[in-house]
């Protein structure tokens, strides 16, 4: 079953994710966490996800950038994490979660959060202006479903460099649950076989010289039940800016 929609981005940023404080994985990782600043405390638009605008308000603005290993070369983007701290009488027993948008890293951190995000890691108001002076703390977290209205759905816009019919790309904003995105792929009937959008950056995946027509693509993913996908078809009128969902389902 597939589902289609083409609401306007700022609606669809609002809604789209609310990460759940569900365990996915049994164990913390023990690390350390900081902040950047922005004038309204939330994301940035310019993270290397390529989420734009929809970064700043993404999981409410509590978003974060990611060392190497968790960026994975850009196959990070869209993860949930759950963070606590490790001070008792200023930490929340639950941290926070956050959602990554970008990459980047410090003083031997794995998450440099936007201010919202980090100020979730308090008890209180009182006990995060406390953290906020630490300025680095030490962390440990977890990975963490992210969760739609309903799960196992991906969303995902048609790109702001698109220009139908000589050049798709693509951006993957949401993946419900907790998978890793193997690979996009687009169906050639001239070849008769996938074939596989390039990663241009982040969550950003293109394709010079698209067919005409409408556009058949694949989503393939790995979980731990194991491998997955998604597909969908994109109608031969399609333009930048259009989005869409679809269900994810076992191979």
């Amino acid at each position: 079953m597939e589902l289609s929609f083409k609401h306007q981005l700022g609606l669809v940023c609002v809604i789209l994710f609310f990460p759940a404080l569900s365990n996915c994985q049994e164990y913390f990782t023990a690390s350390r966490a900081t902040y950047y600043a922005a004038p309204d405390g939330s994301g940035t638009p310019r993270g290397a996800c390529g989420f734009g605008d929809c970064g700043k308000t993404l999981n409410n603005g509590s978003v974060t950038a990611v060392s190497a290993k968790l960026w994975k070369s850009g196959g990070g983007c869209g993860a949930c994490y759950q963070v606590k701290c490790k001070i008792p009488q200023y930490c929340d027993d639950n941290g926070t979660i956050v959602l990554v948008t970008d990459q980047g890293e410090g003083d031997r951190t794995d998450f440099i959060m936007s201010q919202r995000g980090f100020s979730k890691l308090g008890r209180d108001s009182a006990s995060s202006e406390e953290l906020f002076k630490y300025g680095v703390v030490d962390v440990e977290y977890k990975r963490v479903p992210c969760t739609f209205k309903s799960d196992s759905i991906i969303v995902f816009q048609i790109y702001e460099s698109s220009s139908n019919p000589g050049y798709f790309s693509i951006v993957i904003l949401y993946i419900g649950g907790i998978y890793d995105l193997t690979a996009v792929k687009l169906w050639q009937s001239d070849h008769h076989q996938w074939e596989p959008l390039n990663r241009s950056y982040g969550a950003v995946f293109a394709f010079s010289n698209p067919p005409r027509g409408d556009i058949q693509l694949r989503f393939e993913l790995s979980s731990s039940a194991g491998l997955m996908h998604a597909s969908f078809t994109v109608e031969s009128s399609w333009q930048a800016g259009e989005l869409y969902a679809t269900k994810i389902q076992p191979n």
